[in-house]
């Protein structure tokens, strides 16, 4: 097995198109992934017709769930950039089909995806879409006992854009702490795969895994995220903060 596993591309064209063109060039099996492929950025349908034509699985986020649904829970920029891109979803440019298409895809998410004695999700193992699991998580006992105890032996998330590995025994190890590689040993963990299109971990790169049989490893990919960041600044709907995030990887 060699799967490769993205997650919070959030309409980032640019990375998207870099971090798959790294996939390509590591021969892996399949591309899963975890979900929020919209919402903040300037290229929803762009990433969405990319993502249905290059993963075999892909699961549904909090972001793609609130461009089907009435939004809930996020802040004004958020919410804003959400309705925004349900606009541009609806009335892009292209047949009807295709843009029913979209609609269809996004539609049929499923919130988990098991591969015994894997798990994948967007939020956490108790709560697919929506549960954010922190680095500092790892001092809640009762969170992160709940959390293991729903855990095959790994489980694959995203959602946080923070990317590093939870252990059983509550350590978070960062991509750099691990060397990049973190080999598979009898805990059970479960793994933040980063975000491509808008990293939070101080590292503006885009951060995507490969799952082995024995072993993940963490891979990180230039882009120009200046083009994204400048694109953001040109639609009044989206937040100048969106840009700089960008930019800033936080």
């Amino acid at each position: 097995m060699k799967r490769a596993i993205i997650s919070d591309i959030h309409g980032n064209l640019e990375a998207l198109q870099a971090v798959l063109a790294d996939i390509r060039s590591q021969g892996v099996d399949d591309v899963f992934c975890l979900g929020d492929i919209i919402g903040y950025g300037p290229n929803p349908c762009e990433c969405l017709d990319l993502i249905i034509e290059n993963t075999r699985v892909c699961l549904l986020g909090n972001h793609d769930q609130g461009a089907l649904f009435d939004p809930e829970g996020f802040n004004t920029g958020a919410e804003r950039a959400i309705f925004w891109t349900r606009d541009q979803l609806e009335n892009s440019r292209g047949d009807r089909a295709q843009i029913d298409r979209r609609w269809d895809f996004l539609g049929a998410l499923p919130r988990i995806y098991r591969d015994e004695p894997w798990m994948y999700v967007h939020g956490s193992p108790r709560n697919p879409v929506n549960e954010y699991v922190f680095p500092e998580d790892i001092y809640n006992q009762k969170k992160m006992e709940k959390l293991f105890s729903l855990v095959p032996r790994g489980c694959f998330q995203g959602h946080t854009h923070v990317p590093g590995v939870f252990t059983e025994s509550r350590n978070f190890m960062t991509p750099e702490d691990v060397n990049g590689v973190y080999p598979y040993d009898g805990q059970k963990f479960m793994v933040n795969v980063g975000s491509v299109g808008q990293p939070r971990d101080g590292d503006n790169r885009p951060c995507y895994v490969i799952q082995e049989d024995r072993q993940l490893t963490f891979r990180r990919i230039d882009y120009d995220f200046g083009v994204t960041a400048n694109k953001i600044y040109n639609i009044p709907e989206l937040d100048d903060f969106l840009g700089d995030r960008i930019k800033q990887g936080r």
